[in-house]
């Protein structure tokens, strides 16, 4: 008798191509993301880290290649469907991308003002709910965002991500910019909600501190196209010069060597 078979990945990349004018960024790019995983996806500069994230969120299209999110065509499908895909994902930007002329309450209440029927004091509820569950005070409702700290910004930006109780997060360099303490802390808060809520995580990062302490599995974007996808021993085995050197370097092995060093090499 058969086991069951795999459940189908949350997301599903096929033959991607991106390219700007002459320039090519993706050539035939192939990409599969588990139900409740957390992806860490990296590479070096102008490999197209950003640009797959915007492909898949449907923010910027491609030459060419199918792109699937939970079994829906993010390229070809009906509006009606797209328009559920953006209920199932949440993205939060470098720095939180927030509107500045918008309270971090405001913020979260955005993507709220898309679901009718919605009491306004329903919404600035669920929006002070999603505040607390990133670890912001109250308080910080109120402010805006030039108000907060680099890493309250970051912490707002999640918040938005998580207004709809999305399915798939995406996060786009979320550590970028924070001191070694605050990234920590961040790094934390990405796995726990990842746990408490059941989410499926797309990290777009160059921090090998978040890839070690957080990731389920690593992309290695090389080439213009996914390299590998695997492990953190999966990654040391790869005979290319950029794996070997990013992943062998002194920095990576400080990371491998702090205590929160456990995601990719004994699973969560």
């Amino acid at each position: 008798m058969s086991g069951a078979e795999p459940e189908a990945p949350a997301i599903r990349v096929r033959g991607l191509v991106n390219r700007f004018g002459s320039h090519v960024v993706h050539d035939g790019l192939d990409l599969d993301v588990r139900r409740g995983e957390i992806l860490g996806v990296v590479g070096g500069s102008g490999t197209g880290k950003s640009v797959l994230l915007r492909s898949i969120t449907g923010l910027l299209r491609p030459a060419a290649g199918r792109i699937e999110v939970f079994g829906i065509d993010v390229l070809s499908g009906s509006e009606e469907a797209r328009a559920t895909l953006d209920e199932r994902w949440g993205v939060m930007f470098q720095d939180g991308a927030l509107f500045s002329s918008l309270t971090v309450r405001e913020n979260v209440e955005v993507p709220m003002r898309k679901v009718a029927r919605l009491d306004p004091d329903l919404r600035r509820a669920l929006a002070d709910l999603k505040i607390s569950l990133v670890g912001l005070p109250y308080l910080a409702g109120d402010k805006y965002p030039s108000e907060l700290s680099g890493g309250m910004r970051k912490r707002a930006g999640l918040a938005r991500a998580l207004a709809l109780d999305p399915d798939i997060v995406f996060l786009d360099e979320p550590t970028a910019g924070l001191d070694p303490i605050g990234a920590a802390a961040f790094d934390t808060l990405i796995r726990d909600l990842s746990r408490a809520l059941g989410l499926t995580v797309f990290l777009v990062t160059h921090d090998l501190d978040t890839l070690y302490a957080v990731c389920d599995r690593i992309a290695v974007l090389a080439d213009r196209k996914v390299l590998i996808t695997g492990s953190l021993q999966d990654m040391q085995a790869v005979d290319h010069p950029w794996v070997h050197d990013y992943f062998h370097g002194p920095r990576a092995r400080a990371a491998l060597d702090a205590p929160s060093a456990g995601a990719l090499q004994g699973g969560r």
